[in-house]
Order: C-alpha cells, then sequence, then structure tokens
C-alpha cells in the first residue's frame, strides 16, 4: 500500500511537538490537550512582564533589535521562507512585505491613532482621526500640550467617545509631565517601550506591540494573543483546536528574529483564504 505524502514541518512546530509528553496531556481521541494551568494572556496582568521575558517577548535577550530596514524586511522573508515550508507557500502568494506602508507621521500621532481606532472598522477609524487632526493648524498634532488645549467638547463633536477622551487625556498628561518621554522610546528594547505604553490608560500589551511592529518596526515581535495570528496559525498548520499562547511561542521559534515579519505574513493569509472563497 502506498503511503500519504507528509507535509513538511518547520522546525519550530516539529520542536513543538516533540515536547509534547512534558507540556500537553494527549485526550482519549490523540488530540492535544494543555494542562489546566495554562492560561491565555490577558491585556495586562502582574508578573506578565516577566513571564513574556522568559517566553521569548524580548529579542536578544533584552537588546534594543535595529529597526527594519526595506532590505531588513526582503532578507526576513527569504529566511522565513527557508526555515518555514508551510509559511513560504503562503509567502509565496503574498509576496514582498508590506508593513512598512503602515505608518504615522511621528510616534504622537501613532499614539493617538491607536486610541482613535479601538473597536472601530478601519475606515470609521480613519474619518474620526481626520476630523481630529484637522482641529489643529495644518491638520498636524504639535505635541501634547495641543491636545490638553481642546475641550472636551470639541474632542468629542469629532466623534470620539468619552472614554477615549479620557485616555486622550491621561495620554497628554504623562508626555506633559515626563513619565512618558517618546524620544526615548526608539532607544528602549521591546519590553521596556511595552511596559511604557501599558501605564497609560488604554493601552494594552496588543497595543504596544502593533506599535513595537509598525511605527519602531521592531522584527521580533510575536504578538501572541491575537486573535487573527491564533486563528492564522490553526487554519495554515491544520490545527485541531486553536493554539494558546504558549504553543504560539513555541511554533514561532522557527520564525525568530523576524517574529514581526512571521505575524504580518500569518495576518496577510487570512485575506487569502477569504479572496479564494469568492
Amino acid at each position: 500500500m502506498k503511503q500519504s505524502a507528509r507535509r513538511p514541518v518547520p522546525a519550530g512546530l516539529s520542536l513543538e511537538r516533540g515536547r509534547l509528553r512534558s507540556s500537553e496531556t494527549p485526550t482519549s481521541n490523540g488530540e492535544a490537550r494543555r494542562p489546566s494551568s495554562a492560561s491565555e494572556p490577558s491585556e495586562r496582568r502582574p508578573g506578565s512582564s516577566k513571564r513574556q521575558r522568559r517566553d521569548g517577548g524580548r529579542s536578544a535577550e533584552g537588546a534594543k533589535a535595529a529597526a527594519l530596514t526595506p532590505e531588513g524586511y526582503e532578507k526576513a522573508r527569504r529566511l522565513l521562507m527557508r526555515r518555514d515550508p508551510i509559511l513560504a507557500a503562503a509567502i509565496a502568494r503574498i509576496g514582498p512585505c508590506g508593513m512598512a506602508d503602515r505608518q504615522r507621521k511621528d510616534h504622537l500621532s501613532a499614539l493617538i491613532g491607536a486610541i482613535v481606532s479601538q473597536q472601530l472598522s478601519t475606515k470609521a477609524a480613519a474619518t474620526i482621526f481626520g476630523r481630529l487632526v484637522a482641529l489643529f493648524p495644518d491638520g498636524h498634532i504639535l505635541d501634547a500640550a495641543a491636545i490638553a488645549g481642546q475641550s472636551d467638547a470639541a474632542l468629542r463633536a469629532v466623534g470620539l467617545s468619552g472614554q477615549k477622551v479620557g485616555y486622550l487625556r491621561d495620554l497628554s498628561a504623562r508626555i506633559a509631565d515626563g513619565r512618558l518621554q517618546l524620544d526615548e522610546l526608539d532607544a528602549l528594547p521591546d519590553e521596556d517601550v511595552i511596559e511604557r505604553l501599558t501605564a497609560v490608560k488604554g493601552f494594552g500589551r496588543w497595543t504596544a506591540e502593533m506599535f513595537l511592529m509598525f511605527r519602531l518596526h521592531r522584527p521580533d515581535v510575536l504578538p501572541a494573543g491575537d486573535l487573527g495570528i491564533v486563528n492564522a496559525i490553526q487554519r495554515l498548520y491544520r490545527l485541531r483546536k486553536r493554539p494558546d499562547a504558549k504553543r504560539i511561542l513555541r511554533i514561532g521559534e522557527a520564525w525568530r528574529p523576524y517574529r514581526s515579519v512571521a505575524s504580518w505574513y500569518l495576518w496577510q493569509s487570512l485575506k487569502l483564504e477569504v479572496s479564494s472563497l469568492r
């Protein structure tokens, strides 16, 4: 009898499977079940920074990673295709990485944009952000004092909720009194950037990770709690159940030091799936 061809397995997934006996309990039908002590990551929990450092959240043992250049994105794409044959098939269909295309003018506008876009569609967020910047000279938010100078009524009038106005107030107050220094973020390690940003009201770990990836162009960020990443890995790697954060981090070992780029391709793979159904 002919044996069916086996699908190639990337190094990270192979490593993850090899640890099954010690880290997961098999059910009666052979499906891996995570231990009862495992939990999904929340936006912020006491001690989560230590866990993330131990599980690979900080690249190069805590050192600040250099921002990716256009040449760096291409190098990352080639490395990922060599390392992971499953992801390579998706990368070949998607083409060059487009992470650098999503960019704000500066750190402040990027953080304000993150607040505005929470729980909104891309189109709605862009509309409200456009109305917000129109309140300022030349359509540019110069500094935190400019935000502080706007009344709550003016901010609410552009479409911001009262809660988001509160988030903007906290952000501008922290910048004004020096608790958050935007100029120092470029030189800080990933985990320290996350720590600074999650101290601001309305900013969870996911928002800070998006800032690292799309504003600071940090190469090795893997947002293991992102629903899109979870769904993409489950579908692309044909897993029987949704992977938890620990499993995602193990699979992602094969993508170091370019887990940010791998994450972008995972998100794009979901779009490929939708377009193939049309």
